[in-house]
């Protein structure tokens, strides 16, 4: 009985739970002389304690894997969405329901979430008040191809948090759609066919815009003279043409792209803050040379905020930078979950669209249950004074808890971004300035490797580093995150000195 104990000692200890090594060694000291039935119930109740005080656990997904091949049979890759093979898990997770800042899989196993839907879910998962507005409406229709009252009213409501003038919106369905008539708008109103966009900033996946998202950097060039690395093969090659790649943060850069194709240049796309690679905020006074830059020049200035916008501020980019774009872009968040993007701008620009000398349709475009969703989150949105302030403070308590593990535990893991919305890598830099930056200095087999451990211990983490706050997240999540966070970190530092 005495080498079952040990055994089991050793497979807690040394495979499982590293980090808990010297408690166990420690209460095995105490109870191994006088091993009974009854101290090894004690021991098992003591392990369990543990792992609970520590919130440690370690889920199985055996459902998950069957379904999974099962999904292959019939779906391509098993999956609708490239980046969900990418989960650190064995297979895409499965999932059977979620509730606020909680997910769980078929397994039955929880899960505190941080993706959040990749961003939509600025409420959580499924709100209460969000589904009975969405039920109430489409009791009337769902698609009318017509008008209705709502869809103005959520124009409205979305121009007054934007706190702008005489700007105008289209509606549309998904991020990937508005970024595309975005750039065919730039290059209706100003009749050029030139656009920049820059290195690790993710527009959507058609082939205008698919480039050098994060390209290998020995593809892409010399950083004076980046190359359009497309993200896919079967991409129409013709459309590279029309793409300048830039180095963000980096105005000499472009000034450089515009003395060589200036009077071509329809506008500059950009991610004003870059939460596609490590959610990095230029520098000051960065976006209002940019904007400068651009109307010296006679081209338009866009911000893409279908991340960030109507999450990081009331008036999102535009807020925080100052700067009044001449396009916006937006999606995910302003409709709490709902599938929905829309294109903001300036009335002169948008009117090509509005008399049809730009064309833009679609089917599902301000459908009943999007409009419907939009309107209830926009509502909570105006009427919650402190409603984004709140959203920043639980997300700072992760990233300053994050980086004081860093310094605690000697570990070079660190955070990045805004509350709302941030980024955790393993790199020695306390700023990530660009992609090449993050290329050479980010660790991504290590933030994979943590990744797996903490969701094996129920932190739900995404591939790309980015960390997606809700108002579901409870002062409980974020301390249990932190604790998980803590484990996992020391779990890694074990396994790397192995």
């Amino acid at each position: 009985m005495h080498l079952k104990l040990l055994h089991l000692q050793i497979f807690l200890a040394d495979n499982l739970y590293p980090c808990l090594i010297l408690e166990i060694n420690n209460y095995l000291e105490n109870i191994i002389s006088e091993f009974s039935y009854h101290k090894f119930l004690k021991f098992s109740i003591f392990i369990l304690n543990l792992l609970h005080k520590s919130g440690i656990k370690m889920n199985e997904i055996n459902n998950s894997k069957k379904l999974y091949s099962k999904a292959k049979k019939y779906i391509a890759g098993g999956i609708s969405s490239q980046i969900r093979v990418l989960e650190h898990s064995e297979v895409p997770l499965f999932i059977s329901n979620a509730k606020g800042s909680k997910i769980w899989d078929v397994d039955g196993n929880e899960y505190i979430d941080y993706i959040q839907g990749m961003g939509p879910n600025i409420f959580g998962h499924a709100p209460d008040f969000l589904n009975e507005n969405v039920s109430k409406e489409i009791k009337n229709g769902m698609i009318y191809a017509a008008q209705f009252d709502k869809e103005i009213e959520v124009a409205e409501k979305s121009l007054e948090i934007l706190n702008v003038k005489d700007w105008t919106v289209r509606f549309a369905s998904s991020g990937t759609e508005i970024d595309q008539l975005l750039i065919r708008l730039m290059r209706g109103y100003t009749n050029r066919q030139l656009f920049v966009k820059f290195e690790g900033h993710y527009h959507g996946w058609m082939d205008s815009i698919n480039y050098s998202v994060h390209p290998d950097l020995e593809l892409a060039g010399d950083s004076s003279s980046p190359e359009a690395i497309p993200e896919s093969k079967g991409m129409d090659q013709n459309t590279k043409n029309s793409v300048i790649i830039a180095r963000w943060n980096d105005i000499d850069h472009l000034k450089q792209i515009f003395e060589k194709y200036g009077n071509q240049i329809a506008g500059v796309l950009m991610e004003p803050i870059l939460a596609n690679t490590n959610c990095i905020i230029p520098d000051d006074g960065y976006i209002q040379s940019v904007k400068k830059l651009c109307h010296d020049n006679g081209s338009l200035i866009a911000f893409d905020e279908v991340i960030t916008g109507f999450r990081i501020l009331k008036g999102s980019a535009k807020e925080y930078f100052d700067v009044t774009p001449d396009l916006s872009t937006f999606a995910k968040s302003f409709a709490g979950g709902f599938p929905i993007a829309m294109l903001a701008g300036n009335r002169e620009i948008m009117n090509f669209i509005a008399d049809g000398t730009v064309y833009h349709g679609g089917s599902f475009n301000s459908n009943v249950a999007s409009i419907a969703a939009a309107n209830a989150s926009l509502d909570q949105m105006i009427g919650d004074k402190i409603f984004f302030y709140n959203l920043e403070q639980k997300g700072q308590k992760l990233i300053h808890g994050i980086n004081a593990l860093s310094k605690d535990l000697d570990i070079d893991i660190h955070a990045q971004g805004l509350g709302s919305v941030f980024s955790i890598s393993f790199t020695e830099k306390e700023h990530i300035r660009d992609w090449r930056d993050h290329f050479r200095n980010c660790d991504e087999n290590k933030y994979k490797s943590f990744c797996e451990i903490a969701f094996k211990k129920g932190i739900r983490l995404s591939s790309n580093g980015r960390v997606h706050l809700s108002t579901a997240h409870t002062e409980n999540d974020l301390e249990k995150t932190l604790e998980v966070f803590k484990n996992s970190l020391i779990e890694l530092k074990q396994k790397l000195s192995r």
